[in-house]
């Protein structure tokens, strides 16, 4: 019928024209076999609220406090003088006028019908409220940096030797993917990023980077340098953190594995965050600090929500200017079509429960010399090229395993942010958190244990370590803590 034609057609001119003000991600979008609700996605890319046709045409057409701007107007003249006179058949397929008189209510319950069959359908958003966007490989933020322009992803590297991944959790830990849906080949997952994403960062420039360090060289009493442990201060806002970590350092690294286990620690407020991650660590801890980082974290500020969500990060200057975390930034080129970095990881581990851990590889591969990244049962998720760093273009001077969280002192008192699964260490497994099974890769791409590891915890009254080593997890530790308590005012 000519009115239903003449009310999409206004909205969609006045929906048009308010999108430029909006940062639009769907230049880069890519069929997807993971259906989401168009209504939803256009209400967090565009910013209008969710309704039938009919509702989002009356709100262009007839929305009386808002100024009236030519085009609305004269839509409000076509829906009026479509009233008054004879409305062409478009079911007979005759060109001539009929005396049919057009009747509302009909339309309207038509409209709604539409709106029923596009609910059944179309699927909606994962159980944590992602929008996964299929896009294609070559056209995923890493490809904008200039040295990458033109190209695509390389093929897996050599594995080093001395992997078995017998035995580890396959790579379906997300919410998003638990109904079957997947990026098809030749694209890669990317959660979307929103402009309540961007509004919760410190500033459009910060956002998807951590806090600036501020270091001061502090060494232990055996001489190592350990200020990327310690004493590291940040702006007000940001706070202060606080580690409990296991770290080697003395010899040249060429990767990293380990198994952790994941919970959903409790964080106090929108800008503090707890993690668990490892890092690969190179340069001489001021501002050519290199690191690799990858694991799970629980961030408000980030993401707007309280769940643990799989995560990278790299930085060549520590954290000021370079670097960012998963893929919002040019760096990390993803590899895999069924891995979304950054979003949720499901299941957890429960206090005096079942326990679920994720296995993390990362290590330099002999050939290209790229940092790789695999997770789990031999996925490999993608690499950071070799061009991104300075000091890590060749090798790492330390390896660091463990948990992070920011303390933002609030009400003057230390934050009860927990940091792991909010207990210490001497709980023990099923209660306290974990990192098992620590290995290193060596010049010959061998993965091998530990042979040196140390532990260390910043604040132990508010979170603390246990290192050990047996059969069964080789070299492990215990880690984490509630914060706030009678001993961490």
């Amino acid at each position: 019928m000519r009115l239903l034609r003449m009310e999409i057609m206004c909205w969609m001119d006045t929906k048009t024209r308010n999108k430029r003000g909006y940062f639009d991600h769907r230049r880069r979008h890519h069929q997807c076999t993971r259906q989401t609700d168009t209504t939803t996605a256009t209400d967090l890319t565009d910013g209008t609220r969710q309704g039938s046709f009919s509702d989002m045409a009356s709100s262009w057409c007839n929305k009386k406090t808002s100024p009236i701007s030519i085009s609305v107007l004269l839509c409000f003249l076509l829906l009026a003088s479509s009233n008054i006179r004879p409305v062409f058949s478009s079911e007979t397929g005759s060109s001539h006028a009929t005396n049919q008189t057009f009747r509302p209510q009909e339309e309207l319950r038509k409209l709604e019908i539409i709106r029923e069959h596009l609910d059944k359908i179309n699927k909606p958003a994962s159980p944590d409220g992602d929008l996964i966007d299929c896009v294609l490989s070559h056209l995923q933020p890493a490809f904008d940096h200039p040295r990458l322009k033109g190209q695509k992803p390389l093929e897996p590297p050599e594995r080093p030797k001395g992997h078995d991944p017998t035995g580890m959790v396959t790579e379906n830990f997300q919410s998003w993917s638990f109904s079957g849906e997947s990026c098809p080949e030749g694209t890669v997952p990317i959660r979307r990023t929103t402009e309540q994403d961007m509004l919760r960062a410190s500033s459009v420039r910060r956002f998807g980077r951590k806090p600036r360090r501020h270091v001061r060289r502090d060494t232990n009493s055996n001489g190592h340098e350990v200020s990327i442990l310690l004493r590291i201060t940040h702006a007000r806002r940001e706070g202060t953190k606080h580690h409990a970590v296991g770290y080697v350092t003395g010899d040249q690294y060429y990767g990293a594995k380990a198994s952790i286990n994941v919970w959903a620690p409790r964080v106090f407020n929108q800008y503090e965050f707890s993690l668990s991650q490892m890092w690969v660590i190179s340069g001489s801890f001021g501002d050519d600090l290199n690191t690799i980082e990858a694991g799970w974290q629980v961030s408000p500020e980030l993401y707007g929500d309280n769940y643990p969500r799989f995560f990278t990060y790299w930085t060549s200057d520590a954290y000021q200017a370079t670097g960012c975390y998963n893929l919002l930034c040019s760096g990390f080129v993803q590899t895999n079509s069924r891995i979304a970095i950054g979003a949720a990881i499901s299941p957890t581990s429960s206090y005096s429960g079942g326990q679920f851990d994720i296995s993390l590889l990362v290590w330099k591969d002999p050939k290209h010399g790229n940092w790789w990244l695999e997770f789990g049962n031999g996925v490999l998720v993608g690499y950071w090229p070799s061009f991104l760093f300075t000091h890590l273009r060749d090798h790492a001077s330390m390896v660091q395993f463990g948990g992070e969280v920011v303390n933002s002192r609030p009400s003057g008192f230390h934050t009860s942010t927990q940091m792991g699964s909010g207990h210490f260490a001497g709980e023990g497994f099923g209660k306290a958190s974990y990192f098992r099974n620590l290995q290193v890769v060596d010049w010959d791409n061998n993965l091998i244990p530990l042979s040196n590891l140390r532990v260390l915890a910043d604040h132990p009254n508010c979170y603390d370590i246990q290192g050990g080593i047996n059969r069964v997890w080789g070299n492990y530790f215990y880690y984490g803590g509630p914060g706030r308590n009678v001993r961490c005012p």
